[in-house]
């Protein structure tokens, strides 16, 4: 899904906004998830996930093409973890295959 495809969704669901209303709402909403990540706080949103800045450090690393060792930087990575409600939502129960022991 695009974001063109969300502004969409939230036009057509919303029917008191303009295209172009529901357009900034979303950029919105985008913008201060940004800001949010940007200072380092945790994002939590109920019945959807977690998202979370993790800083990694410098590390050795090697280039997969030539096996030459190389210094990998230390960078920021963005994790989610999704809620449960949102697994479930995902993988209905009736989908779930049980294992059971077999015993002898």
């Amino acid at each position: 899904m695009t974001k063109s495809e969300i502004v969409q969704a939230v036009y057509s669901r919303l029917g008191g906004f303009s295209k172009k209303e529901s357009a900034e709402l979303v950029d919105l909403v985008f913008e201060t998830l940004k800001e949010t990540l940007g200072r380092g706080e945790k994002i939590k949103i109920s019945g959807f996930g977690n998202f979370v800045l993790r800083d990694k450090r410098e590390r050795q690393g090697r280039n997969p093409q030539t096996g030459e060792p190389i210094l990998i930087t230390e960078r920021r990575v963005l994790n989610f973890k999704a809620s449960q409600i949102l697994k479930q939502a995902l993988n209905p129960r009736d989908n779930v295959v049980v294992a059971t022991a077999v015993t002898e």
